[in-house]
């Protein structure tokens, strides 16, 4: 194999390990998008082979273009290929078009996949844009299962999962113990609901903040730390001051320092997204902390799968915040009773799955074969 080429939108800082990983395995020039809103960028000099950064464009209302990137099928000096499965990104069309007509190379997809909410169109766009690559790399079962029905076949279906800056958390988490953090800021003893990540609109966060006022009406307290930053903020602390939450909430903010967050994801009872859950999941499991999310599985991301009923989270019916606020209650009990088997849950589902050692020795595998 001579070198590998990946494509990504953007090099996000919390996928250091695995960019690092595949740094190190493999000669691999990288392309990384330009933006990602108010996503931190990985420093590019943890990287030894050559970095390229490129300029993300949005054309019309969805469609996505990276400058350049259709040039580089032509570059004889690449073998094989790693793109983000984009569909609506343009470049990657024009990408894998010239691919068919112009190059033997070797191409590949790391993308979500499938998510079961696909109309007969979308459905048909997306076959015929897998049809395209040599193989796909997916961050889950659920979506390999639904695209194997479609009728993807299963040997082009690589499942990886997904990651955070594990090397950091291992670090952090050997280190970590109880604390009375939340009795010292809330200077009270109710039960500590968490969320991280950013405070966006698929988050769902209203919903949490009215479970928690419907759990207040039946004497039932919560507090709740929310770590992370975005444009729903303002929107959360109207709704906070309006049910009178204010001495319940914490709004920490973007937190980037894993030593800060490992102590407040610990000591938390419970990790609440009642929107998608995504990376939240690996966040909250890798300090071993159950999560709590919604039961819609083609509106979810790929991480719910991460979460086992009663064992690393629980789920509540989507979009019912009675059976959210009922849940949190449940799960409260379930949580405290059996605090130490539930982290030791999580932490096994991080160190066995979803991490980056376990990505790049399937990546590896695939790629030697090809």
């Amino acid at each position: 194999m001579s070198r590998i080429c990946l494509i990504y939108n953007y090099a996000q800082h919390y996928r250091k390990n695995i960019f690092s990983l595949i740094d190190k395995e493999f000669l691999c020039d990288f392309y990384f998008g330009d933006d990602m809103g108010d996503v931190k960028k990985m420093d590019y000099s943890l990287l030894q082979n050559n970095v390229i950064e490129v300029k993300n464009k949005m054309l019309l209302s969805r469609i996505h273009w990276q400058v350049g990137v259709w040039k580089l099928i032509f570059k004889k000096e690449y073998s094989h290929f790693i793109l983000l499965g984009q569909v609506d990104s343009l470049s990657t069309w024009i990408f894998v078009l010239l691919s068919v007509f112009f190059s033997q190379k070797k191409i590949y997809f790391w993308m979500h996949g499938w998510y079961g909410n696909e109309t007969k169109v979308k459905k048909m766009i997306k076959r015929v844009f897998l049809s395209f690559t040599d193989g796909v790399f997916l961050y889950g079962d659920y979506a390999k299962n639904l695209m194997i029905k479609e009728g993807i076949p299963a040997s082009k279906l690589h499942v990886i999962y997904n990651s955070l800056d594990y090397d950091a958390q291992i670090s952090v988490r050997n280190s970590l113990k109880e604390s009375n953090i939340y009795t010292k800021y809330f200077n009270n003893n109710y039960p500590n609901l968490i969320f991280i990540g950013r405070l966006t609109d698929v988050k769902k966060l209203p919903l949490l903040i009215e479970a928690i006022n419907i759990a207040k009406q039946c004497t039932e307290y919560y507090n709740l730390t929310l770590i992370g930053d975005g444009e729903k903020r303002v929107e959360l602390e109207g709704l906070v001051q309006k049910y009178g939450l204010t001495n319940h909430v914490c709004f920490y903010g973007s937190c980037y320092d894993e030593q800060e967050i490992a102590e407040l994801v610990y000591n938390a009872d419970l990790c609440v997204s009642p929107g998608n859950v995504g990376l939240t999941a690996m966040h909250a499991m890798a300090y071993g902390t159950p999560v709590l999310t919604h039961d819609n599985y083609p509106y979810q991301m790929p991480e719910f799968e991460a979460i086992k009923e009663g064992r690393t989270g629980y789920f509540f019916e989507y979009d019912n915040v009675y059976s959210l606020s009922q849940r949190i209650q449940d799960c409260i009990g379930l949580t405290i009773h059996n605090r130490q088997e539930i982290r030791n849950n999580c932490f096994r589902v991080i160190d066995e799955k979803y991490n980056p050692y376990e990505q790049i020795k399937t990546i590896k595998s695939v790629l030697a074969k090809s």
